[in-house]
C-alpha cells in the first residue's frame, strides 16, 4: 500500500496518470486494503504533499525519516498537519473523518486475473500483460512505469525525469524505455549479502543499446511492447491474434501485429523464460532495434527492500540463474540469435548474462581438484621459481584488483569486496548449480516450470543478525550443504597439505595450491563460525555439519584412492 500511495502521488498531472495494482493472489484483503489507501491518500496524504512540496512521498519512509525528509517550507503549521496526517497514517483509516476538497487524483485500478490449474498463467509476465491488456482498454497511456510492490517512489519527479528522454526529439522514435537502477532503503553498512546488486554492466551497456530491461523501475513505451507496426491489416486478422474485443483493437491506435503473423505471444512480455524481464529486452526490445536509456540521478527515484537473510538470497539467484540459461539454451540465445538490429558489443553483454550461472563449472573444479591434489602431495601448479608463476600470479591479482577498483569508484569499501567475493563463490556452487540443472530438466520435460518467490516479511531476528554483519544460515540442507562441505575440504586440504610439503620440502611446489585453499578458507570464515563458534539462532545446525563431515570424508577417501590409482 506504501508502493500504491507514492505512486499516486508522483509530481505528474493528475489526469494523465492511473496506477493499476495486480494482485495474482485474487485477495479481498488487498482490495480493501487498497480502497483504504485510496481514502488516505486522497483525504490527507496527496493534499500534504503538494502543499509542502514533500519528497518523500511513500508514507512508511517519510514518517520514519529514512531518506532525508525535505520540504518546500518549514514552521508550526507544516509541523502540526504533519502530526494529524501521522496519526491518520498510524490508524485504520476508516477510524478518521474523510475529507473531500475536489483534490484531483490519478485513476486507481485494482486487477485480478482468474487462475486455472489447467492452463498456464505465466507468473510475473502474464500479471504484466494483464494490466497491458486492461490498461489499454481504461487509459491507453502512451508511456507505462512497472513497479514491484516492495519497491516505492522515492522521488515524486521521476516521471518527468524519463519523460524528458521519450519526448527528446533526437532519440524518442528508437527510445523503448527508460530503466532507472535498483536500489534499496535497507541495506546495512557491511551488506554481508550483497544485496545492493551493484552493477557496472547497465553502465557499460548505456554506451550501447541501452542496458536490460531490470523487471521494475523503468518507464517503457507502449508501442515497443506491441510488435512491428504493419499497414492494411484486416480487423478479423487481427481478433484472431488478440482477442474478440473491439475496444482492444481500438486501442492500437495504429494497427500492430506480430511480423510473422502467427500468434500474439510475441506482444508484450515474453512467457519463455522465468526473467522475462531479460528475456523481453533481448528479443522484443533490442533485437527489434528499440534502444533504451539507463538514468541513475543524485537521488534514488524507486527504494525497494533487499533480501537480508540468506535463504532469500539464495532462492531468488537460484530463480534468475535458471531463467538465465533457459534462454541460453533456446533458439534465442544470445550468441546463435543474432538480429541485424542488434550490435555484437550488445550480443555479447546480453551472453554473458545468459552464461554466466556455468561459473559453477570452474568454481567447482577450483574448489576441489587442486585441494585434494595437494592433500596427497601432488602439484598441478608450476612452482614459485617457475616463470609460469609469475604469469599465473599476474592474471589472478589482475582480476582480483579490476574487481577491487569497480567496488572502490561506486562508492564501496574493502568489506564490501570481500563480501561480493564472497557472495559470488557462494552463489556460484549453489545458486548457479541449482539453476542450471533446474534448466536443463525442464528442457529436457523432466520438470515444470516454477517460480519461486522470495519472502516479504521481515524477521526481527533476521534483521538483527543483517544488521551485526551475520550470515543467517537457515536455509534447506541442498542450499547449506554444499558450502559446508567445500569448507571443510579446503580446511582439511590446507591443514595436511602445508604440514605434507613443510615436512616433504615442497612448500615452493604446492604454493599456489596452499595459497588458492587458504584464500577458500578464509571467504569461508563465516561458514566454519557458523559451524563451531555460533551458538545463536542463525547458526548452522549441528544435523548439516555432521552430514557434511560423513560427505567430505568420503570425498577425500574416495578421491585420493582415484588419484592413487590414476597415478599407478
Amino acid at each position: 500500500m506504501n508502493t500504491v500511495i507514492s505512486a499516486i502521488a508522483l509530481d505528474y498531472p493528475p489526469d494523465k496518470l492511473h496506477v493499476y495494482l495486480s494482485d495474482d493472489g485474487g485477495c479481498s484483503v488487498t482490495l480493501e486494503a487498497m480502497k483504504e489507501a485510496w481514502r488516505f491518500a486522497k483525504g490527507y496524504w496527496v493534499p500534504f504533499c503538494r502543499a509542502y512540496g514533500i519528497k518523500t512521498r511513500c508514507p512508511e519512509a517519510y514518517f520514519l525519516g529514512e531518506e532525508g525528509n525535505t520540504e518546500s517550507s518549514s514552521g508550526s503549521e507544516l509541523m502540526a498537519d504533519r502530526e494529524r496526517v501521522k496519526v491518520i497514517n498510524d490508524v485504520s483509516f476508516d477510524e478518521a473523518s474523510q475529507e473531500d476538497d475536489g483534490e484531483e487524483m490519478p485513476v486507481l485500478v485494482y486487477v485480478s486475473r482468474e487462475k486455472r490449474p489447467s492452463l498456464p498463467h505465466h507468473f510475473k509476465a502474464g500479471a504484466l500483460n494483464v494490466l497491458l491488456r486492461v490498461s489499454a482498454m481504461i487509459s491507453n497511456s502512451p508511456y507505462i512505469l512497472v513497479l514491484d510492490c516492495d519497491m516505492y517512489c522515492n522521488d515524486p519527479t521521476s516521471a518527468r525525469q524519463a519523460m524528458c528522454f521519450h519526448l527528446d526529439p533526437k532519440i524518442s522514435p528508437s527510445l523503448g524505455f527508460v530503466q532507472f537502477p535498483q536500489k534499496f532503503h535497507n541495506i546495512s553498512k557491511t551488506d554481508v549479502y550483497d544485496s545492493q546488486l551493484r552493477n557496472v554492466l547497465w553502465q557499460g551497456m548505456d554506451g550501447l543499446q541501452g542496458p536490460c530491461v531490470s523487471g521494475t523501475g523503468f518507464y517503457i513505451k507502449r508501442e515497443a511492447l506491441y510488435a512491428n507496426p504493419i499497414k492494411d491489416v484486416d480487423v478479423m486478422e487481427l481478433k484472431q491474434y488478440f482477442g474478440p474485443s473491439n475496444e482492444f483493437i481500438k486501442s492500437f491506435g495504429r494497427h500492430y501485429t506480430p511480423k510473422d503473423h502467427q500468434h500474439s505471444s510475441s506482444v508484450g512480455f515474453l512467457y519463455l523464460s522465468v526473467v522475462e524481464d531479460y528475456f523481453t529486452g533481448l528479443v522484443n526490445l533490442h533485437c527489434k532495434g528499440w534502444k533504451s536509456v539507463y538514468c541513475d540521478p543524485a537521488r534514488p527515484a524507486f527504494l525497494g527492500a533487499g533480501t537480508t537473510n540468506l535463504n532469500d538470497v539464495l532462492v531468488q539467484s537460484t530463480r534468475w540463474s535458471s531463467g538465465l540459461v533457459e534462454v541460453a539454451l533456446s533458439r534465442f540465445c544470445p550468441l546463435i540469435y543474432v538480429p541485424k538490429k542488434m550490435s555484437a558489443l550488445q550480443t555479447m553483454c546480453y551472453g554473458e548474462q545468459a552464461f554466466f550461472p556455468f561459473y559453477f563449472l570452474p568454481l567447482w573444479c577450483f574448489a576441489t581438484i587442486p585441494q585434494l591434489c595437494l592433500l596427497n602431495g601432488i602439484a598441478v601448479y608450476p612452482e614459485a621459481s617457475n616463470w609460469f608463476f609469475m604469469v599465473f600470479s599476474f592474471v589472478f591479482l589482475s582480476s582480483l584488483s579490476k574487481h577491487i577498483q569497480e567496488v572502490l569508484s561506486t562508492g564501496g569499501s574493502m568489506s564490501s569486496w570481500i563480501n561480493e567475493q564472497r557472495m559470488w563463490m557462494i552463489k556460484s556452487v549453489t545458486c548457479h548449480l541449482y539453476g542450471c540443472l533446474d534448466a536443463i530438466m525442464k528442457r529436457l520435460g523432466m520438470r515444470e516450470a516454477s517460480f519461486m518467490t522470495t519472502n516479504k516479511v521481515i524477521d526481527d531476528e533476521q534483521t538483527r543478525l543483517y544488521q551485526t554483519g551475520k550470515i543467517d544460515f537457515q536455509t534447506s540442507i541442498m542450499l547449506l550443504a554444499p558450502l559446508v562441505i567445500l569448507t571443510i575440504v579446503n580446511v582439511v586440504s590446507f591443514v595436511g597439505g602445508i604440514t605434507r610439503a613443510m615436512v616433504a620440502g615442497k612448500f615452493s611446489d604446492m604454493f599456489i595450491q596452499v595459497f588458492l585453499s587458504l584464500f577458500i578458507v578464509t571467504m569461508g570464515y563465516p561458514v566454519i563460525e557458523g559451524m563451531i563458534l555460533r551458538k545463536d539462532k542463525g547458526r548452522i545446525p549441528p544435523s548439516v555439519t555432521i552430514l557434511s563431515v560423513l560427505v567430505s570424508t568420503i570425498f577425500l577417501s574416495l578421491g585420493s584412492l582415484v588419484l592413487i590409482v590414476f597415478l599407478k
